[in-house]
């Protein structure tokens, strides 16, 4: 993720428009609604240079960035959260690839929207009234829109119907510090997304897709060495051999659970695994133990000819030393393993990941 912590903890400060109730939006929340409210209200204001928009946009607006995190990272957005519930309602009446441009998300919703409408109204009904909150105390929603149309406190927008107008005195503010207005609603919702999802390795890479994945140069090599040197290497999916430089790197829990690359959960696999096995688990009573044994085989193998290869550092994860490491049996090996992938693969699946079917 890109956003500095520090820099967003505290707003920029400016006399028109007050942001000290700005940076109270977020406060006794206990849902997404209001994060992704903002940032898709930021986005048409900064993107789009509109200070008119409807509820719809903004709506859409929501779907499109939660995407993500929602159905290829599969986070838990909490038992009250309706945002959640309803992407996946929309995605699977639509059809929508989860790979699928945020832009193109919204895009198609706006354009079919009848349809989203009839899945998303539910977002109308509180969210852009007690979004004013911080400015206007609620009380009743029409309340809220009389208040908010004389620009009460000089709160964020006016509500017209089902659309919004922005406050003149905050489009400057908004436009001048996007950046670090969507770095403090990040930072936020990692925190909010953090406490439902504690066993979750690195939320806060999980909330965008990410432009481009890390190289496996490294983790290639390593693993080039080691075929290199035994001669010979089968697929522990497949079973056919597998040759130096002609395979694919597998993800053995999907990358987009582990969210890194290191050599504990990267195996060679024939070329035909990733694109049927994808961000599937695996079942782990069908082939831990063939992946533990590799393993142990290439790390006691590449050890042996470089001990101070700093790629094996990587293993410290799993165990305490990498030389008493290489040093353990094969069953001992297999229940470190064990110990460090069942725990992991079980809290995969409760979030929703499926098992691959081969």
């Amino acid at each position: 993720m890109h956003f500095n912590i520090k820099d967003s903890m505290i707003l920029p400060n400016s006399t028109k428009p007050p942001v000290t109730l700005l940076s109270q939006i977020f406060k006794n929340t206990t849902a997404t609604y209001k994060f992704y409210w903002f940032v898709a209200l930021l986005d048409i204001v900064v993107k789009e240079r509109k200070k008119k928009m409807s509820f719809w946009e903004i709506i859409a607006g929501m779907v499109e960035e939660s995407w993500y995190p929602i159905h290829y990272f599969k986070l838990s957005f909490g038992k009250s959260d309706s945002l959640f519930d309803k992407s996946l309602e929309i995605q699977n009446t639509f059809q929508i690839s989860i790979e699928s441009d945020k832009e193109k998300i919204k895009k198609y919703l706006l354009e079919n929207l009848n349809e989203t409408k009839r899945f998303l109204r539910v977002f109308t009904i509180n969210v852009p009234y007690r979004f004013l909150s911080p400015w206007i105390k609620y009380t009743y929603d029409d309340d809220v829109v009389s208040k908010s149309q004389r620009f009460e406190n000089n709160c964020l927008y006016a509500i017209y119907g089902e659309e919004i107008v922005i406050n003149d005195n905050w489009v400057g503010y908004l436009t001048e510090h996007y950046s670090i207005l969507r770095d403090f609603t990040f930072w936020n919702l990692t925190e909010f997304l953090q406490k439902r999802n504690p066993n979750v390795p690195d939320v806060p890479s999980k909330l965008i897709k990410p432009i481009q994945r890390d190289s496996l140069t490294k983790q290639r090599q390593y693993w080039n060495t080691y075929i290199e040197t035994v001669g010979n290497l089968n697929c522990i999916y497949t079973g056919k051999q597998i040759f130096a430089r002609q395979y694919d790197l597998d993800h053995f829990v999907p990358w987009s659970f582990v969210s890194h690359n290191l050599l504990w959960n990267l195996i060679p696999a024939d070329s035909s695994i990733n694109s049927s096995k994808s961000n599937n688990l695996p079942p782990l009573e069908k082939y831990l133990r063939p992946f533990a044994n590799v393993q142990q085989n290439a790390i006691k193998t590449l050890y042996k000819k470089n001990p101070n290869n700093t790629l094996l550092e990587d293993y410290l994860i799993v165990y305490d030393s990498v030389s008493d490491l290489v040093k353990l049996s094969e069953p001992d090996f297999y229940n470190v393993f064990r110990r460090t992938f069942s725990p992991m693969v079980q809290i995969a699946e409760n979030m929703g990941f499926k098992y691959w079917q081969q």
